[in-house]
């Protein structure tokens, strides 16, 4: 039996739809974060040394990191689905997008959560307008910018086919579907229709809603 080892409101939320998906038999066991610091509890160093989610264990197998569970459960259960073939355009742009979420833009997201927590943060008065001003001038700067390019960049490729491996639905959209999420809720990404419209209807499939039933709250979709 499939176990995943689920944090709320994190990556493993993909885990739970990928299963939905593939309509695969699972166990949930839950994890709650800490209220203080947001971090994982420490029981999940039992399941990986990191004490990191998204964990899954099968049988004697062990696998962390949400692409590689992906390929996983596509090598070992997915039997061609949800996956194009290898070697073919699609297959390459699958591959892209598998690694460009963890890779490239979610890097960008937890910047820009960390930053934000640092400008609300309860600081001495005399360390307030500091912090500010470095917050303020690394958004300026970097974050910000970098933020535009990289959603300039999927608004555009997305709106090629309204999926990210060719013309049709596959597990590189549910692997984009957490950074995109917390863009849209957390950093200013309003003018981009395609990456709504994408949200809108990923969060109609009825394996998306099952998963959401399944995990818990998901407060990430409120920002």
């Amino acid at each position: 039996m499939i176990i995943v080892h689920h944090l709320n409101n994190s990556r493993s939320q993909r885990v739970l739809w990928l299963l939905e998906e593939l309509g695969l038999e699972y166990d949930i066991k839950y994890y709650q974060r800490d209220k203080e610091t947001m971090l994982a509890p420490p029981e999940l160093r039992a399941v990986h040394p990191l004490g990191k989610s998204p964990v899954i264990t099968d049988g004697d197998v062990t696998v962390a990191e949400t692409g590689a569970i992906v390929e996983y459960l596509l090598d070992t259960y997915g039997e061609g689905r949800l996956r194009p073939a290898r070697g073919t355009p699609e297959g390459r742009q699958f591959t892209y997008w598998l690694h460009y979420a963890e890779g490239s833009i979610m890097p960008l997201m937890v910047m820009t959560l960390v930053f934000r927590r640092i400008e609300t943060a309860p600081l001495p008065f005399f360390v307030k307008p500091v912090a500010r001003g470095i917050v303020s001038k690394v958004h300026q700067s970097y974050l910000d910018p970098n933020v535009k390019t990289h959603l300039d960049f999927v608004e555009a490729e997305l709106g090629k086919t309204g999926w990210f491996a060719g013309d049709d639905f596959s597990a590189a959209d549910i692997q984009m579907s957490f950074p995109l999420e917390a863009a849209m809720a957390r950093v200013k990404s309003g003018g981009r229709p395609v990456l709504a419209a994408f949200l809108e209807r990923i969060h109609a499939r009825p394996a998306y809603q099952a998963a959401l039933k399944r995990g818990g709250p998901y407060e990430i979709l409120g920002g």
